[in-house]
């Protein structure tokens, strides 16, 4: 999953005899229209100029079906009379691509590549709201998170660094043997 990913984000292709390649595109002269609230970082775009007031409930309501349209529209979709998959951008890319065509088998390894793993939260947080951030505790309403303080346990402030140091490695060494132990071939 991890090629398909990667050969994704950076329009090549995953599988097959044309793997790496670039994908086949169609283009037409680029809109002179440059837009000005779209930041693009290694194939991934941010929009930042729509905004929706609590009281523009339509608004939001728009805002809210656009984020969870589905990946692909079928009514963009066709097949070509080579039997290539033929895919329709609602808006030309910047360089003036308008369709893109794909030996079916790497359409479907694209495809793949949008499906989420099992088990796996689709929105990710970072900065003091990512779950490993020790200031989580103090911006979430639960109080949940890292930055809770432990309570010492007995005995540890007597320990120099150097004692409690040594006291966690051989603690790692010991989890290491049985863990070698149990899964012995």
């Amino acid at each position: 999953m991890h090629q398909l990913h990667g050969s994704s984000v950076i329009y090549r292709i995953a599988v097959g005899p044309r793997q790496g390649r670039k994908v086949f595109t169609l283009q037409t002269i680029p809109a002179s229209d440059p837009q000005e609230w779209i930041g693009k970082v290694d194939g991934f775009s941010l929009h930042a100029g729509v905004a929706a007031k609590a009281h523009e409930r339509k608004k939001l309501e728009r805002i809210c079906r656009y984020i969870a349209r589905p990946p692909v529209s079928e009514q963009h979709l066709s097949i070509t009379r080579n039997g290539r998959v033929r895919y329709e951008l609602k808006t030309p890319w910047r360089d003036g691509t308008t369709h893109v065509i794909f030996e079916p088998l790497d359409f479907i390894s694209k495809l793949a590549a949008l499906v989420p793993k099992p088990r796996v939260n689709l929105t990710r947080f970072h900065g003091v709201f990512a779950p490993n951030s020790r200031h989580r505790a103090r911006v979430t309403p639960t109080k949940r998170g890292k930055g809770k303080k432990l309570k010492a346990t007995e005995g540890s402030q007597d320990k120099s660094p150097e004692e409690r140091r040594a006291s966690m490695t051989c603690t790692r060494g010991h989890k290491g043997a049985t863990l070698k132990a149990r899964f012995r071939y």
